[in-house]
């Protein structure tokens, strides 16, 4: 699972987490994942609002649920990727 990418949709950022700012989002298939908005971790310079799409990585199953440790915003690139994808499951 850790080389796989989730795409899900950002529910809340946190602005004083215990270990920082992080992000609640949600998933389809694996339900709620958070993320941490240290740089190591989320890509991008902007950070994150409700309702964006972000595509998050390396995930891992923590006793609080699953954490990401690699995310960024959703791309259009992504979104071809995605309809390739499905393509080739049918």
């Amino acid at each position: 699972m850790e080389n796989e990418s989730y795409t899900a949709v950002v529910q809340k950022v946190m602005d004083n987490g215990k270990h920082g700012p992080y992000v609640v989002a949600t998933n389809e298939k694996i339900g709620t994942i958070t993320f941490s908005l240290e740089p190591l971790v989320w890509q991008e310079k902007g950070r994150p609002e409700r309702g964006n799409i972000v595509v998050l990585s390396e995930i891992r199953k923590k006793r609080a649920g699953w954490r990401a440790n690699s995310g960024r915003f959703f791309r259009p690139s992504d979104e071809q990727s995605e309809t390739k994808h499905s393509k080739e499951l049918k």
